[in-house]
């Protein structure tokens, strides 16, 4: 089900249309998806319509037969959501579909690849996004800190209940360990969100472990609307 590179010297009736393809992949993974979680069509469309944008039962088949002509986003993200998936997965089917074409008159590739250049997690076409980046940053630095302060708070009950003397010495070191590396990436996030700011956009909202990473003098009201 993949259109293959356009030769000027192909009848352009023989060429399967990408949008064709686009479309008739997500049906069959929402197709494959129904039947994984035994829901009927009916059961499907109400869940759509329980979900506040209703698709018809009727509207439904004809996307799995191949006869609705067009697949709004807004339906993709609602069938995603009714079957208890990611809009992503239907789109780019990981395991199921060996390769897509991600777009027209180019060769198929990896379903895989497809999905990293739809989420913008490859940087091989030299058109990285400062913001995506600067927020990938952000989130690996706050689960690192997040994970060094429970660390940190680990050994610190350690060495107030160790047995013997030996055993607290090494629940204190470990201690001071995680607390070096709670500082570290403590800074390396206040970095991230200062790159956001700058940027011009709003950071993440931060966890009250972490509230101390934003300075004093940083005006977070904004944000706190949210």
């Amino acid at each position: 089900m993949t259109q293959r590179r356009f030769d000027p010297g192909d009848d352009e009736d023989d060429v399967p249309e990408w949008a064709d393809q686009v479309m008739a992949t997500v049906a069959a993974e929402v197709r494959r998806r129904r039947k994984e979680l035994r829901m009927s069509a009916q059961d499907l469309a109400d869940r759509c319509e329980e979900i506040g944008h209703p698709i018809p039962r009727n509207v439904i088949a004809n996307m799995e037969s191949g006869r609705r002509a067009s697949l709004p986003l807004v339906d993709v993200l609602v069938l995603a959501e009714a079957l208890h998936t990611y809009p992503i997965c239907l789109l780019y089917p990981v395991g199921y579909v060996d390769q897509v074409q991600r777009l027209p008159l180019q060769d198929s590739e990896q379903t895989w690849d497809a999905m990293r250049w739809f989420t913008g997690d490859r940087e091989d076409f030299g058109m990285e996004d400062n913001m995506l980046r600067s927020f990938r940053a952000h989130i690996r630095h706050e689960r690192a800190a997040l994970v060094a302060l429970k660390g940190e708070k680990h050994e610190r009950w350690k060495a107030a209940t160790a047995p013997n003397q030996t055993e607290r010495e090494e629940a204190v070191l470990d201690q001071a360990d995680y607390a070096e590396r709670a500082l570290d990436a403590k800074y390396q996030l206040r970095s991230a969100r200062a790159f956001i700011r700058e940027g011009g956009g709003t950071p993440p909202h931060l966890p009250p472990e972490l509230a101390d990473v934003d300075p004093p003098d940083t005006d977070t009201t904004e944000e706190n609307d949210l």
